[in-house]
């Protein structure tokens, strides 16, 4: 089985690459279309995926390219003559249909990495009215598969298979303390942590705050420190991509609303030995696929997250987490204090998660679920 994978990046999307190693295991010739050679480019060559360069994604604000683009991506899998094409981001997928609008029979896959563009009705209509009857949808949460449901797509070409990762990342405990030491916060000082890149606001969408939820988080913990008077709060995660001037409002923000309390400590690669010092993970996005709950409930760190697209696939209430809804500082401030206030329950949650996260999220199994999806999808087209 060939099948060719269309990336937009090289230097996130690292759930794609879990994913594609693992079908290579399974026994996948498995082709990725990179843009460039990114620092994730190694990696693919290393876990023997053949890399082509080229960008496949719709060049939405430099139209002039698309006609390139679209023949480029076209030549290329009429030289490769892949059994399926898997497409990862909602710009690759509007590509691989127009390029190939012309084959009624190769199968084309998008798995949906999150659920903003569904929330959007114009958005959602032009993904969905770009498709055929040989596309079909893998969700990797269950919003966005009842969304689909909901706009009329027939259940036999949606699958649903969450984006995994390696649970023994995370499952070793860290020894506690480098976060204290590096910030000079003692023992007793309550940390709440949020681990996330800061996205500009998507103003084409209406989006004043950032979708990932930063300032929501700044006016939560001004409120919870009313009652919780030491409380700090640890931003892991630098700008994404141009967000630079972005990530500048969000640190004046924080150094009005907060001043003193907020530690912003850029992109790192030591994200599971910084956990091991959080009292409380928070994640409180306004469109989020599984997001980084798994990483916390894997590290059996308490968690708090939005009660949007596919976190509460993971974070259930009563039984992993606390759900809070989205844009509401003032309740997510009620949820810090009360889990700040029941470490206990808060420590049972957390390992229920683990348990949860280990069972259904490791890239082992949800890699040969993918497997099991191609081979139906392959079987469908050739009825």
């Amino acid at each position: 089985m060939k099948v060719l994978n269309l990336m937009k990046t090289s230097v996130g999307g690292a759930w794609a690459l879990r994913q594609m190693k693992e079908l290579v295991r399974l026994g996948v010739e498995v082709h990725a279309v990179l843009p460039d050679r990114g620092p994730l480019y190694a990696a693919y060559v290393e876990s023997g995926i053949q890399v082509h360069l080229l960008a496949a994604d719709f060049p939405l604000l430099k139209p002039w390219l698309l006609a390139t683009r679209l023949k480029t991506l076209r030549n290329l899998v009429v030289d490769l003559q892949p059994d399926i094409v898997h497409s990862h981001f909602v710009g690759t997928t509007l590509s691989m249909r127009l390029a190939l609008r012309r084959d009624p029979y190769l199968p084309r896959i998008f798995q949906v990495p999150g659920p903003l563009h569904l929330e959007q009705a114009l958005f959602r209509w032009g993904e969905i009215a770009t498709a055929r009857s040989n596309d079909f949808w893998i969700g990797t949460c269950s919003a966005t598969r009842r969304r689909y449901l909901q706009s009329g797509i027939p259940a036999q070409r949606l699958f649903l298979c969450f984006y995994g990762t390696y649970p023994e990342l995370f499952l070793q405990r860290e020894v506690k303390g480098k976060l204290r030491a590096e910030l000079g916060l003692a023992e007793d000082i309550p940390i709440v942590g949020m681990v996330a890149f800061m996205y500009k606001p998507k103003r084409i969408m209406g989006k004043r705050r950032g979708v990932k939820g930063h300032e929501d988080l700044i006016d939560a913990v001004a409120l919870a420190a009313l009652k919780v008077p030491e409380l700090n709060v640890v931003f892991v995660g630098g700008a994404w991509g141009c967000a630079h001037d972005y990530e500048k409002t969000i640190r004046r923000y924080a150094d009005e609303r907060i001043p003193g309390r907020a530690h912003f400590l850029g992109t790192r690669n030591d994200v599971a030995a910084l956990y091991a010092d959080f009292d409380l993970a928070v994640h409180p996005s306004h469109s989020e696929n599984l997001g980084g709950a798994g990483e916390s409930l894997l590290m059996g760190i308490p968690t708090i997250a939005s009660d949007v697209g596919g976190f509460p696939d993971i974070v259930i209430p009563g039984k992993t987490g606390w759900l809070v809804p989205p844009e509401k500082p003032a309740l997510l401030a009620d949820a810090i204090v009360r889990a700040l206030s029941h470490r206990d329950e808060g420590r049972r949650l957390a390992a229920n998660g683990r348990e949860w996260v280990k069972e259904h999220c490791d890239v082992r199994r949800t890699a040969r679920q993918v497997f099991d999806v191609y081979q139906t999808v392959l079987g469908a087209c050739v009825s």
